[in-house]
C-alpha cells in the first residue's frame, strides 16, 4: 500500500467490537488498529454509540463507559497508533442529556458531541423528526462550548442546525455527512449549511455510506462530494468521515485498507500531494487543534 496519511472523523468500531466480541487490534469489520498502522501519520475519532431505544436509561452509562475503557486500553497498548485518536459521543441521550457528565467524558478523550442520533431527545429533534433545539438543548450546547467540546451536526435536524448556528459561540462540525446537492438525503448537508460550517471554521467529514453518496457509489463518488464542498470554499475544512463499521460502504471503500483508492481517485483528477494531505489529515488535525 502506498504510504499515505489518514485522519478520519467518525467510525463505529468501538460499539461493534463490544457487540461482536471483536478485538480492536484486528477484526473482520471495516476498521482495526492493524490496518490503521499502515498509515503515517494516522488518527481516528472513535464514536461512542448505542441505539438508545434498545437500552434503558439506567443501563446506558455502563455501556458508554465500556466503550471508553476499550478506547483507553488500546491507547495504552498502542500509543504509536492511538496518539492522535479521540472519542466522540453519537447522541447526547447516551448520557441521558446530562451535561454534568461532560467533564468526565472529556477526561476520557471526548472532543465533540452529537446532540442527537436518529431519535429526538430532550435537546433537539433529529434529521428523522425535524424539531429544533429546546431550551435544554441550548443550555447543553453552552456547557459543551464552555468545556472546549465541539457540537457535531451530523444527524441533527435542519431546524436544529440553524438554531445552533443562530447561537454560534463555539466549534461546530459535521463529522460524517455528504452533500445534499449531489444526493438529496435528509442526512446530507445543503450548500447553505456547508457554507455556514466553512464560515465558522468548522469541519466536514465525507461519509462513505452508499445511501449518502448516491447512485453508483464508489471512491469516485466520494471524490465528487469532497470536490463539491471544496467548490464552496472548504479547502481548509473538508476531510474524511468514513462511518466505517456503521454503514454499508462501496466495494472499493470496503474498509480502512481501501482508503488509498480515494487518494488515487483524486490523483487522477490532478490533485497534488499538499492538497491530498490536507483532506486526508491536516484539516481534521487543525480542527482538533482549535478545540479547548
Amino acid at each position: 500500500m502506498q504510504h499515505i496519511p489518514y485522519f478520519d472523523a467518525h467510525c463505529d468500531t468501538l460499539s461493534r467490537c463490544i457487540e461482536q466480541g471483536w478485538d480492536l487490534w484486528e477484526n473482520p469489520g471495516q476498521l482495526d488498529l492493524k490496518r490503521l498502522s499502515a498509515f503515517d501519520p494516522v488518527g481516528q475519532v472513535f464514536a461512542i454509540f448505542l441505539d438508545s431505544e434498545k437500552v434503558p436509561p439506567q443501563a446506558r452509562w455502563d455501556q458508554v463507559k465500556a466503550q471508553a475503557e476499550l478506547f483507553q486500553a488500546a491507547r495504552a497498548a498502542h500509543p504509536d497508533i492511538m496518539g492522535r485518536c479521540a472519542l466522540s459521543l453519537e447522541g447526547a441521550e447516551l448520557v441521558n442529556c446530562d451535561a454534568a457528565r461532560l467533564e468526565e467524558l472529556k477526561g476520557w478523550g471526548l472532543r465533540w458531541v452529537n446532540l442527537t442520533w436518529n431519535h429526538p431527545n430532550a435537546l433537539s429533534g433529529s434529521c428523522a423528526t425535524g424539531e429544533g433545539l429546546t431550551d435544554a438543548g441550548r443550555a447543553f450546547v453552552r456547557s459543551c462550548w464552555e468545556l472546549g467540546l465541539a457540537i457535531d451536526v451530523s444527524h441533527l435536524s435542519d431546524r436544529g442546525f440553524w438554531d445552533l448556528m443562530d447561537m454560534l459561540d463555539g466549534p461546530v462540525l459535521a463529522s460524517h455527512s455528504d452533500s445534499r446537492a449531489l444526493c438529496p438525503h435528509r442526512r446530507n448537508l445543503t450548500d447553505d449549511m456547508a457554507r455556514a460550517l466553512i464560515e465558522a471554521n468548522g469541519y466536514i467529514g465525507i461519509n462513505f455510506y452508499t445511501e449518502f453518496l448516491g447512485e453508483n457509489a464508489a471512491a469516485e463518488t466520494a471524490a465528487d462530494h469532497l470536490e463539491h464542498f471544496l467548490s464552496l470554499g472548504g479547502e481548509d475544512c473538508v476531510g474524511l468521515g468514513s462511518d466505517f463499521d456503521g454503514a454499508d460502504v462501496p466495494a472499493d471503500l470496503s474498509g480502512a485498507e481501501d482508503v488509498p483508492n480515494l487518494w488515487a481517485a483524486l490523483e487522477r483528477r490532478g490533485w497534488k500531494e499538499p492538497g491530498l494531505e490536507k483532506v486526508f489529515c491536516r484539516n481534521l488535525e487543525g480542527f482538533l487543534g482549535r478545540l479547548g
